[in-house]
């Protein structure tokens, strides 16, 4: 698991890094865990464009991630370390006792051979899932549930982890990686371990064609535009944008401003926000 880079004979070559993809053992998917992908190109049910920038892209085929964990007290084996295109996270091929085969998130060092199980009385070990009032205090978790059974939602980017940081009641408190501490239900299930391909942030496109092939499709300053076009549009020259803040093309403000619901009903678990990200000046990325 590490990152590739190359001489410049290309202006594409010169900033460029991929993954060396060391860690994957098997090219093809498990056919019985894929499903066709619908991809939608950013249009609603009536072809409108709704959200902007996407389009094109290489054809993907879904693989089903066994995000629950509700197969309990069965043992199970990797068979394979699998490329998703999906996602940024390695996925494993889990062959349980019983004969059927899942998807989880691969935890990072999980190898070929190694046993699993998800169960209560599972132990402390990485691939592991158990209810988060059954992990010790400082374990790193991820792929965590927010409602019993609901299979985990939070914590399943690649190199991504959770801390266990306190117990008390019926909820067990985690530091997520954007720093916010919040507090999180006992019998929630939750996997030991940090998400695995932590050398994703590393990575670097190299040239706009790569984007493309991820489906997502050229942005335009606003700035360059016309008035018709955007807000910070038209005037002569490199024209400032002539507002007090940057806007969206609709008129709404931009970077920075926070839109989570004032009276979000999960509010009442948060104990602690996320740090603040710093607010770009005009010389940076606009909408």
């Amino acid at each position: 698991m590490g990152t590739r880079s190359f001489r410049p004979y290309t202006p594409s070559t010169r900033q460029l890094t991929v993954s060396d993809f060391s860690e994957i053992t098997k090219s093809e998917p498990e056919k019985s865990l894929t499903v066709h992908k619908h991809r939608a190109k950013g249009r609603n049910r009536q072809g409108v464009i709704t959200c902007r920038h996407r389009g094109g892209g290489h054809k993907k085929l879904y693989r089903i991630i066994d995000f629950k964990r509700d197969k309990r007290n069965i043992p199970a084996k990797v068979a394979a370390i699998e490329y998703d295109p999906n996602r940024n996270a390695r996925i494993a091929l889990l062959f349980y006792q019983d004969g059927e085969k899942r998807y989880i998130l691969q935890p990072n060092g999980l190898k070929v051979g190694t046993t699993i199980i998800a169960g209560p009385d599972a132990p402390i070990e990485d691939g592991n899932a158990l209810p988060l009032m059954n992990i010790p205090l400082g374990t790193v978790v991820h792929n965590v549930e927010l409602t019993p059974g609901k299979g985990g939602q939070i914590v399943r980017a690649a190199g991504a982890g959770a801390q266990v940081v306190a117990k008390e009641g019926d909820y067990v408190t985690l530091k997520l990686p954007s720093t916010e501490v919040r507090m999180v239900r006992r019998e929630c299930y939750a996997t030991i371990g940090q998400v695995g391909n932590t050398d994703y942030r590393n990575l670097s496109a190299g040239k706009a064609g790569r984007t493309r092939w991820k489906g997502r499709r050229p942005q335009v300053r606003g700035s360059v535009m016309n008035p018709v076009d955007h807000p910070h549009g038209g005037g002569e020259g490199r024209a400032p944008i002539g507002r007090s803040g940057p806007v969206t093309p609709w008129g709404k403000p931009a970077l920075g401003l926070k839109t989570r619901k004032r009276k979000k009903a999960s509010d009442q678990f948060i104990v602690r926000r996320r740090r603040k990200v710093s607010k770009r000046g005009r010389g940076g990325r606009e909408s």
